[in-house]
């Protein structure tokens, strides 16, 4: 069980999820929410984050729109109210409480490294953390609308992991080449392509997870973190 912990941001304070691993922990994971703030399953995520060895911790990023969201996708009202918080979210400025949040968890690993790990918006927000923080590693999740943002890829000077869903029914064959496109040659940069599957096949409970291929993903991300944070 983990504890709620406040962040002092550029303009605000607001709140984030925070778990801990059972030894003191040599590096920390920001855990970037999807669309429906950091409800049971991003907090389950800091959780198993934690279970790994890892001081975890999960922002609370629609604060400015709503503060405390804590939605499912299982009902068209819950799915209805996290779209729309999401095309009313500022990314910009979430990249920014990404950044504070980031500056709080170095000074509880004392002086070790901090990643980030998101899924879906958060797998876009993983990605801008990589370009415009200073964040030791990075991992995304099927993020959407990364096409957009190719052209800050020059900025990438730490290591970034994305996973990319092949029947992702949010980003089409067309934004995922031109993501592989755009990114493959980037020394920093690498790609896992999983062909079978759907947009968040890692969330448990979603009508499009897949334990194989989320345990496979899962694996890789925490290679990726002990490799490169600790």
């Amino acid at each position: 069980m983990g504890e709620w912990v406040q962040i002092a941001g550029p303009d605000g304070v607001f709140r984030a999820y925070l778990a801990k691993p059972a030894a003191a922990p040599k590096a920390a994971v920001v855990a970037i929410q999807e669309i429906f703030g950091v409800n049971a399953v991003m907090r389950g995520k800091a959780d198993w984050l934690a279970s790994q060895g890892f001081l975890a911790i999960a922002p609370d990023l629609f604060w400015r729109l709503e503060k405390d969201v804590d939605i499912t996708d299982q009902s068209e009202a819950e799915w209805a109210k996290a779209m729309d918080l999401m095309k009313r979210f500022d990314i910009e400025t979430g990249v920014k409480d990404i950044q504070a949040t980031i500056d709080h968890a170095r000074g509880l690993v004392d002086g070790g490294k901090v990643g980030a790990v998101g899924y879906c918006l958060g797998g876009l927000l993983a990605y801008l953390t990589s370009t415009r923080t200073d964040a030791d590693a990075s991992v995304g999740y099927y993020g959407v609308n990364i096409p957009n943002f190719l052209g800050e890829a020059e900025n990438i000077r730490q290591p970034l992991m994305l996973h990319i869903a092949g029947k992702d029914g949010f980003v089409p064959p067309p934004a995922q080449k031109q993501m592989k496109d755009g990114l493959s040659a980037n020394s920093h940069v690498t790609l896992h392509d999983y062909p079978e599957r759907d947009h968040a096949f890692t969330r448990e409970g979603g009508k499009n997870y897949d334990a194989a291929d989320a345990k496979t993903a899962d694996d890789r991300t925490i290679a990726f973190f002990k490799a490169r944070l600790v």
